[in-house]
């Protein structure tokens, strides 16, 4: 069953057009990595999926219309934009009241219990609490939203990375199940690789790119070439190259890694490799 399903997903703001007749389904269960430059369209999509800007063509999440129907909507959904945001004025009981009172889903006894595993006082003003703190919290108020959908816009925005990774950990182990699914976006792409079941990348509006992670690993590979070995390498036609540590590397689509093992260690490209090179081929004039 399809969480979200959009097709011919249309924005302008006047001559600009942020999101170009987007079509994408999302089954539920899954965590999608939104991947894309800035000005790319994930934020005016985001928007779209959450009911907070009009849109043209046509866009279903979890069953309803999200501009006509988000009261409804919103009872199965969480967005969040950063996890290290919180009202610094707030004491931690006033934070537990707060979201008690706006979201019907909450389990206030699960996230009480989530933070006895902390040293987070509940009178404690959160202008008080240390920035890993902060996420704890913000983490304990997620997690206790029996959500459909959660929406994460950059959630680990000025984090370090001893907490964008405990923010990871703890999406994934005490929150993630398969009747949940999972729509983030950022730039710290490495740090969720391992995190995601899906990933699509966006550009100029448009979905360039959509894959599951399976088949991401058995389609792509990369190669660190044998200088003698470059030429037949590149017979191949790869669709990307770079250099590295003195070497060329080159990443191929659907050859097979067998054979590409003759030029050298074969593996599957990260994220971010493979982003930069679809998002190279995109740009005018330049050659696959």
């Amino acid at each position: 069953m399809a969480c979200i399903e959009a097709r011919g997903l249309r924005k302008a703001f006047g001559t600009t057009v942020a999101l170009d007749g987007i079509n994408l389904r999302v089954e539920e269960g899954r965590i999608l990595g939104l991947i894309g430059p800035n000005g790319a369209g994930k934020t005016t999509a985001l928007n779209a999926i959450l009911g907070l800007t009009a849109y043209q063509g046509e866009l279903n999440v979890l069953g309803r219309d999200p501009w006509s129907q988000r009261d409804q909507l919103m009872r199965d959904v969480c967005f969040i934009a950063d996890v290290a945001v919180l009202p610094r004025w707030m004491r931690v009981s006033q934070a537990l009241d707060y979201v008690a009172g706006v979201h019907p889903r909450f389990d206030r006894v699960k996230a009480e219990s989530f933070l006895a595993k902390t040293t987070i006082g509940r009178t404690s003003k959160i202008r008080t609490l240390s920035k890993g703190m902060v996420t704890q919290l913000h983490l304990a108020l997620v997690m206790a939203i029996d959500a459909k959908l959660l929406v994460l816009d950059e959630p680990t925005l000025g984090l370090d990375i001893l907490f964008r990774k405990q923010f990871y950990d703890s999406l994934l182990n005490d929150y993630f199940d398969r009747s949940r699914t999972i729509l983030v976006t950022t730039h710290q792409v490495e740090e969720i690789q391992n995190v995601l079941t899906d990933v699509m990348f966006i550009n100029r509006g448009r979905i360039v790119f959509h894959s599951s992670m399976e088949q991401l690993e058995s389609r792509y590979s990369e190669v660190m070439v044998h200088p003698e070995q470059l030429a037949a390498a590149r017979a191949l036609k790869p669709i990307y190259e770079r250099q590295g540590f003195g070497r060329s590397i080159l990443l191929f689509d659907h050859v097979d890694r067998q054979q590409l093992s003759a030029f050298g260690e074969a593996h599957t490209p990260s994220i971010a490799d493979l982003f930069v090179a679809i998002m190279t081929n995109q740009s005018p004039g330049a050659a696959v």
